[in-house]
């Protein structure tokens, strides 16, 4: 008979940590103020959850956005509160344990959601999810959950109404789920005193956002955050029906090894944009993108006008030796429109002239919606400032792509549009 060993890891829960920890269920979502100690508790439920695991090869993980996030704000945490379990094996260029029952427990970032795919997992933490790419769990981690009907532990402070809103939303409303949130105010983890000289200190949006879990406040940094609530505000973010009498116009942001992402605009009269659709995907060829948009055509009728594309796209590709703009003429028969060089700067100043005229539809532009709430400044650790730079992530390709929109400058009215597109067999591709 195997021998028993009782083991300190030395976390001592506080009172709402271990309220959490009796609740758990396959599903939860905890939403949580800064400084509650969130990390510490799910490092110790993975913890817990891999000694006790009865299953072989027991596989359980925690995601950050980044790799070097879930470095900086986990790694220490797993190593303390593994450290006393004899037989514990350490990898720190993995950030990785290794426990005596089989069981592992490692640090991944979500920055590469391919780069797991293939895993095998019990559990799993996904921290700030509200920085995640919206794909992760549902196409990436979910299947990986499935035939060892593991679970997730969903946390993170609210960053706008984004995935991490919707997401829990849905779990306060369905029985299988634990939800909960846990305000500053509420739970006594900050003193009074401190709390009120941060208030003294913040924004109101930040402090509301940061400490007393408000979906509703801007992001801090974000280009276009507050424009994006005044949207949703005035009902501008709701179902816009594509209108057979006008031309559609796709604006591009082509990846290189990185994500593409296309907009589906009508412009509506002199000076209404509709934003009736949104594509995005990654690791294809430029013929997958024009089948794409001959399929939205037969499906929805979309009449193209124009495709706009970034200055990039006349670059010589080492493979064929010819540009993107070229392929994609020769696929599509559409001489394609190349929006020259121009500063970032100007671009997203010019995003925010148009997005106050512009109509989205909810359902078929949610990734592209998550794309402007989210995109922000990059952040200078050092100087403790945001930086006039965007910061790259996800969220990249679809404000790069609107930014197109709102720089091109047609030449043409777009009323009286009745070009037909032959569209030439590109299944070969």
């Amino acid at each position: 008979m195997a021998k028993t060993v009782k083991v300190e890891t030395g976390f001592v829960a506080r009172d709402l940590q271990l309220e959490i920890f009796k609740q758990l269920q396959r599903w939860n979502v905890l939403v949580c103020h800064r400084r509650f100690g969130k990390t510490v508790l799910c490092i110790n439920i993975l913890v817990d959850a891999a000694l006790h695991c009865k299953l072989e090869r027991p596989r359980y993980a925690y995601f950050a956005p980044l790799f070097r996030q879930a470095k900086q704000a986990a790694w220490d945490y797993l190593v303390e509160y593994t450290r006393a379990i004899p037989g514990v094996e350490t990898y720190v260029s993995e950030l990785r344990v290794d426990l005596p029952n089989g069981a592992r427990i490692q640090l991944f970032g979500s920055d590469n959601p391919d780069a797991v795919r293939g895993i095998y997992l019990d559990g799993c933490v996904l921290d700030e999810y509200a920085q995640m790419p919206a794909r992760m769990f549902a196409e990436v981690l979910r299947p990986a959950l499935s035939d060892r009907k593991g679970w997730t532990v969903f946390i993170g402070t609210p960053a706008g109404k984004n995935a991490f809103h919707d997401l829990y939303q849905q779990a306060i409303a369905d029985d299988d789920w634990f939800a909960t949130i846990y305000k500053a105010s509420d739970t006594g983890v900050v003193d009074a005193d401190e709390l009120a000289m941060a208030k003294r200190h913040m924004s109101t949006d930040q402090y509301n956002q940061e400490f007393e879990c408000s979906f509703e406040s801007a992001i801090p940094g974000a280009y276009y955050g507050v424009l994006m609530r005044e949207a949703l505000d005035a009902g501008r973010i709701t179902s816009v029906p594509h209108d057979p009498a006008m031309g559609v116009e796709t604006f591009w942001d082509l990846g290189i090894g990185d994500a593409t992402a296309i907009w589906f605009l009508q412009r509506i009269g002199a000076n209404e944009m509709h934003a009736i659709d949104y594509y995005e995907n990654s690791g294809e060829g430029i013929a997958h993108y024009v089948n794409v948009l001959q399929s939205k055509r037969e499906e929805h009728r979309y009449n193209y006008k124009t495709h706009v594309l970034p200055h990039d796209a006349m670059a010589r590709s080492l493979q064929t030796g010819t540009t993107l703009s070229a392929t994609l003429q020769d696929l599509t028969g559409m001489e394609p429109v190349i929006i020259e060089q121009a500063s970032v700067a100007h671009g997203i100043e010019a995003a925010r002239n148009l997005i106050p005229r512009t109509w989205f539809d909810v359902e078929k532009c949610e990734r592209g919606l998550e794309c402007l709430r989210q995109y922000k400044q990059h952040w200078d650790d050092k100087r403790q400032s945001y930086t006039n730079k965007p910061y790259h992530d996800w969220t990249s390709h679809g404000a790069d792509a609107f930014r197109m929109a709102a720089m091109y400058k047609p030449q043409d009215s777009w009323t009286g549009w009745d070009r037909q597109v032959v569209w030439p067999d590109v299944g070969a591709y």
